[in-house]
């Protein structure tokens, strides 16, 4: 992924964090007060700690034991489920897949990871017509409960990202279930994300995961221990350590364009760490066919957008074709192409620059 050094937002020291509590109930005044707060997070850090979300503890318990559970079998048996081998775009990562391979100069982030997404038919239309990231998911059979418990904590997150849509609806001043229309069939990606102990051995220029942005609207992160670091408007790396009970919420670079930048997108990223490291993003993106642009609603009278339209599902195909080895080849090969919709466009989404983020 490209380094980034737009420095949006203000020099923040910390994450703000925000109760959600009220988005469940029913009291007005509170919901608003409670999406005041989002706004400020959003729009000056980016990023925000969220607590009183109704996801249960036990999934999140049960999905961090099948994460360990899958990363402890042998290479050849994780590599039964290659993310290669899936025209949808689901299952394992290995370490080295990732990477800017525009850059000659880039190195690999040093993380395996298992992908999944809302599990489809094979017969499914969007899939037949060849979205690739529409599609069925890959089930490790060696994990038994693997599928139970992963998909389990999708059902909830979803869940709760539908009540953060909403959350941050009432925040820019919309209908409460202005973004619903966006969220029929999305292709919302759960990483389960591994990092070995592996400050000693890294190279100068590599990372957990280097410097970026996320692609889609915003991110729900659970993480086991600290290693992201937040970007602020000083040009300084934040910690962001898991706090008990809270998710990391960030702001992606859909709706950084969607609120024609009234919410920022910061980048992030994850240093080396010295122990063990699990992380669980679900990247909240709309609905494939959701042409992205600034909202009518945001852009005010007379004033020019700031940010072009794209189609959601193909910017994701292509910004996932530039950074994954296999769909690389098979584009070299002939075999692949970049969306249509893309031709011409900058790969670069809800970002102002592009150069060395320290």
């Amino acid at each position: 992924m490209p380094d980034q050094t737009d420095h949006k937002g203000t020099a923040f020291d910390h994450i703000p964090l925000v109760d959600i509590s009220a988005l469940y109930g029913t009291d007005e005044a509170a919901k608003l007060a409670t999406a005041r707060e989002m706004a400020k997070a959003a729009s000056e850090v980016g990023f925000l700690y969220v607590t009183g979300h109704k996801l249960e503890l036990e999934l999140i318990k049960q999905l961090e034991a099948q994460a360990r559970l899958f990363y402890a079998l042998p290479l050849e048996t994780k590599l039964k489920y290659y993310i290669g081998q899936s025209r949808a775009h689901r299952g394992y990562v290995p370490t080295g897949e990732e990477g800017d391979y525009a850059d000659p100069a880039s190195k690999p982030d040093l993380k395996e990871a298992f992908d999944i997404a809302i599990e489809l038919p094979e017969d499914d239309p969007d899939h037949l017509i060849g979205y690739r990231i529409l599609g069925p998911n890959q089930w490790p059979a060696e994990a038994p409960d693997f599928r139970r418990h992963v998909y389990g904590y999708y059902e909830q997150a979803i869940a709760l990202g539908h009540t953060i849509f909403r959350g941050f609806a009432l925040a820019l001043g919309v209908d409460e279930d202005y973004f619903e229309r966006f969220l029929l069939k999305p292709p919302s990606q759960l990483r389960l994300v591994h990092y070995e102990a592996n400050a000693h051995i890294i190279q100068e220029g590599q990372w957990g995961i280097s410097p970026h942005t996320d692609f889609e609207c915003f991110t729900i992160l659970h993480a086991t221990t600290p290693g992201l670091q937040v970007l602020n408007a000083a040009g300084e790396w934040i910690e962001a350590p898991p706090v008990p009970g809270a998710f990391v919420i960030n702001i992606g670079d859909m709706l950084e364009a969607m609120t024609n930048g009234r919410f920022i997108a910061t980048p992030h990223r994850v240093r080396p760490t010295n122990e063990e490291r699990f992380s669980f993003p679900l990247f909240c993106s709309v609905d494939y066919d959701t042409l992205v642009e600034p909202l009518p609603e945001f852009v005010d009278e007379g004033e020019t957008p700031g940010y072009p339209a794209y189609v959601a599902g193909d910017h994701l195909s292509h910004q996932t074709m530039l950074y994954f080895r296999y769909l690389g080849k098979l584009i070299a090969e002939g075999k692949l192409s970049y969306p249509k919709s893309m031709e011409g466009k900058s790969a670069s989404f809800g970002r102002k620059e592009k150069a060395a983020a320290e």
